[in-house]
């Protein structure tokens, strides 16, 4: 048998996943097959990925309208020392520093597996 390579494309809400797999050797068809079948393994777990960061970063967006609301109380307490602030005020920080991180860091596209 001949060299081999494999191509699949998925189209997914206006996003295109691509994964084009070969090999060098010679390959029987079953190998040409499971190669195949691992490209669209690969594809549709981009697609997963995909669907779940962008879950996050929706979740990520409905915290910014309370977080905008919130912008002068939060630059007066961040302004005032530690020692001053109370523990609610303590606890508006943290969370409006947890959700800068998570903003930029919403799903690392970990393997999940």
């Amino acid at each position: 048998m001949p060299k081999a390579s494999v191509k699949i494309m998925l189209s997914y809400d206006y996003c295109h996943f691509e994964v084009c797999l070969g090999s060098d050797e010679d390959l029987s068809l079953k190998q040409v097959d499971d190669l195949r079948k691992e490209a669209q393994r690969l594809a549709d777990k981009a697609v997963k990925q995909y669907r779940i960061a962008k879950e996050k970063y929706r979740e990520v967006l409905e915290l910014e309208d309370v977080f905008e609301r919130q912008r002068e109380e939060l630059k007066a307490i961040a302004e005032m020392p530690d020692d001053e602030r109370t523990p609610a005020q303590r606890g508006k920080l943290k969370a409006y520093s947890d959700w800068l991180w998570n903003k930029e860091h919403a799903y690392d596209y970990t393997d999940e597996e």
